[in-house]
């Protein structure tokens, strides 16, 4: 940890956020749009957001629920099924509609139900993606009851995501939410076509956050934090300096109680501080000089885009986190509840 007071940052992208639809979307995007240029929406809305033209209405209803005055850009992402056409994949691609397509394992997560039953069914889809270069976004989770939960990421690269880039080593990939040490020694070792996003709450937390002194829904998300091994694993390959990763939040929100009943959703909302909690990892680890690039750089580079022009100063200084956030009349818990973080975004 350093003495440095203030930090002055290039206006960075979240390149994974859930903004759901509706009212909620209405209560939690400013959160996201006040701190971040661009995100990346994920589509698995109920139902998922699986056509071009399904695609372009939600990007207008986050449009019109924007804050006056807001310039926030959101990417639009493609659900994958078994049944995804590549050509209208290829369409949303190339009209600008669709910037990435997403691989969710069929029930690996919230709103995964209609998710890929096995990749060899949405072969030719990944083989139009590769063609012409459109990112695919993985949840990188095996479903396979017999294996265990904190064991599913690891064995997702060795039965899925291995094998698949062998077999198109020029398809572009966003391991997100990457959870182990397993998946940064992979991301490490593949070329510069294989990137990964790391979220807040997997530097912040290790698998003992859900089990402190009773069960803690609101540290419950998918994938589920790991051993301490692997948290320390994934702070070094967050401040390493390394093109490779990314910033990414994950940002889920859920009701509260939606998450505190007795079958609590995944998912960890951490949009309304989300950029106070990498800077606090960013400088106990010594790496305030670093975290430009993972916000800011990094992500841009890789799909391609234009660095933003504009800039956020962060200054050190005490922020509590509220316990409860209204995000227009939903009640949701945010992460790091209660707690008080030593950066702040300076208005």
């Amino acid at each position: 940890m350093t003495t440095q007071t203030t930090l002055t940052l290039r206006r960075p992208d979240d390149w994974h956020v859930h903004l759901r639809d509706g009212g909620v979307m209405a209560g939690v995007l400013p959160y996201t749009a006040r701190q971040f240029a661009r995100a990346i929406i994920m589509p698995n809305l109920s139902p998922p957001v699986t056509s071009v033209e399904g695609t372009a209405a939600y990007r207008q209803r986050i449009l019109d629920a924007l804050p006056a005055g807001s310039d926030f850009t959101p990417l639009m992402t493609c659900y994958l099924t078994d049944a995804s056409d590549p050509a209208e994949i290829a369409r949303g691609f190339e009209e600008g509609v669709f910037t990435a397509a997403k691989l969710y394992p069929a029930h690996a997560t919230t709103g995964a139900a209609h998710g890929v039953t096995d990749i060899a069914r949405i072969r030719p889809v990944l083989e139009r993606m590769a063609d012409i270069g459109m990112p695919l976004l993985v949840h990188g989770e095996v479903t396979d009851a017999a294996v265990d939960i904190f064991d599913r990421e690891a064995v997702f690269i060795e039965r899925v995501l291995a094998p698949l880039l062998a077999d198109l080593p020029g398809l572009r990939v966003v391991f997100e939410h990457i959870t182990t040490a397993d998946a940064v020694a992979f991301v490490d070792a593949m070329g510069a076509n294989v990137a990964a996003t790391i979220t807040p709450q997997h530097l912040h937390i290790n698998r003992n956050a859900m089990f402190a002194g009773g069960l803690r829904p609101h540290a419950y998300c998918l994938p589920v934090a790991k051993r301490e091994a692997h948290r320390l694993a994934l702070r070094k390959a967050a401040t390493s300096g390394s093109a490779k990763y990314f910033l990414g939040t994950d940002s889920a929100p859920h009701a509260v109680a939606a998450k505190e009943s007795a079958c609590g959703c995944a998912g960890i909302f951490n949009a309304p501080y989300a950029l106070e909690s990498y800077a606090a990892v960013f400088d106990e680890e010594g790496a305030l000089d670093r975290l430009e690039a993972f916000a800011s750089e990094n992500g841009p580079r890789f799909y391609g885009l234009a660095l933003n022009e504009g800039t956020v100063m962060l200054e050190r200084g005490a922020v509590v986190v509220p316990d409860v956030i209204d995000a227009g009349g939903t009640a949701i818990v945010p992460f790091h509840a209660g707690q008080t973080l030593g950066w702040r975004i300076k208005d």
